[in-house]
């Protein structure tokens, strides 16, 4: 099967992947919100849900490899990917932007961070030619 077409079929089951994952969080906020919009909503500043995130794991030596604020699920979160010793991938760990809660955290394998990437990035193009479309 073309890489085009594993993409594809990734993108359309990411609606049904986050259907069943809703999040329970103080923010609600929509995906069009830009940096700055997001950081004034934002109750918690990053270095506090950046510890949370880390302590949170529970094991010594770990270290973000990503970090951002951004709007999963309609709410307004900071989303770290963490790498742990010794266990390939990472720990996907949401903190609520607006009370400091992790809220969901979980292992992801390295193939499922690849086509999380994968899909983000058709996303965006997705997204792009849209625009282009729309004019919006």
């Amino acid at each position: 099967m073309p890489v085009k077409h594993i993409v594809l079929a990734l993108v359309a089951a990411l609606p049904l992947a986050a259907a069943a994952d809703k999040l329970d969080c103080s923010i609600k906020a929509k995906k069009t919100l830009g940096e700055r919009e997001m950081a004034a909503m934002a109750k918690v500043n990053e270095p506090a849900a950046r510890k949370a995130a880390v302590d949170s794991v529970r094991t010594p030596g770990v270290s973000i490899v990503k970090g951002e604020l951004e709007v999963e699920d309609g709410c307004l979160i900071y989303s770290y990917d963490i790498a742990v010793p010794g266990k390939s991938g990472a720990q996907e760990v949401f903190v609520d932007a607006g009370n400091g809660k992790v809220i969901k955290s979980k292992h992801e394998s390295a193939a499922k961070e690849a086509a999380e990437k994968a899909g983000d990035k058709a996303k965006a193009i997705g997204e792009k030619a849209k625009e282009k479309v729309t004019g919006k």
